[in-house]
């Protein structure tokens, strides 16, 4: 299942889909299919599309500052954020640090009196620490005490996530019930919501890493096509798969 999700969603991003056009428009001698395949590409490689299609996938959400969220249980952050490097020493770098720093901030904050971080891992990276256990030494550096730390086991998706959080604050505390403040990327936050309240927990969002910048002018670059923004055109549209995927299966 784990390669299925990673897998299938090739074939229906724009990439995939240009391929399929072009290899059919070789194979049936179809000028058409070409053409849609040379369309397809442009407006998925368009900043105008792709800041669109991310601010639909963040659900239009913005960001606020960590002081101004509601109080809750726990601070929960998702994994995300760290990748391993090329080498035998498979030293753990930053992608992304909002996720962690968004959960410092809420701690700080006095938002809630655990900080939570998941265990993410990943097959491709096997020999990799999870990610949980790295963020906590770093949280530590940053003054949160050990003893308000709590990490889950290893989880390879936020469904995943989810199961491991709730298992981990039933531990923990006496309550049935809990009340998070979910930390995540602004584009996966609404199936990382649905997943964690489709546990019976209780979820305040805290977007963060917004992959959308706001304020900026319309010119005549954001309708010419760049890598950039292919990239995060196909972002947008796994995110929104994920989230059919799950739609289903709960169906």
């Amino acid at each position: 299942m784990i390669f299925l999700h990673k897998l299938l969603p090739i074939f229906l991003l724009p990439t995939g889909v240009v391929l399929i056009l072009l290899l059919a428009g070789l194979w049936f001698k179809r000028r058409w299919l070409m053409s849609c395949a040379i369309i397809l590409l442009w407006l998925s490689s368009a900043p105008i599309i792709s800041h669109y299609a991310l601010r639909a996938a963040e659900n239009w959400a913005e960001r606020i500052p960590a002081n101004k969220a509601l109080t809750a249980d726990a601070i929960v952050v998702l994994s995300g954020g760290r990748e391993v490097a090329p080498g035998s020493a498979a030293v753990s770098e930053w992608v992304d640090g909002d996720r962690f720093f968004g959960g410092i901030e809420l701690f700080k904050a006095g938002k809630a009196p655990w900080l939570v971080f998941t265990g993410g891992w990943s097959p491709g990276n096997a020999k990799a620490r999870l990610e949980g256990d790295v963020l906590s030494e770093y949280a530590q550096e940053f003054g949160v005490p050990k003893t308000q730390i709590l990490t889950t086991k290893k989880v390879v998706n936020t469904e995943e996530e989810a199961q491991a959080v709730v298992a981990l604050l039933q531990a923990h505390a006496q309550k049935k019930s809990h009340r998070i403040l979910l930390v995540t990327s602004a584009f996966h936050m609404p199936r990382a919501k649905y997943l964690f309240e489709h546990t019976g927990l209780e979820v305040i969002i805290f977007p963060v890493d917004f992959k959308s910048s706001g304020g900026d002018e319309l010119s005549l670059l954001d309708f010419l096509p760049n890598a950039g923004s292919l990239q995060q055109t196909e972002m947008a549209w796994r995110e929104l798969y994920g989230r059919l995927f799950y739609a289903i299966v709960r169906w």
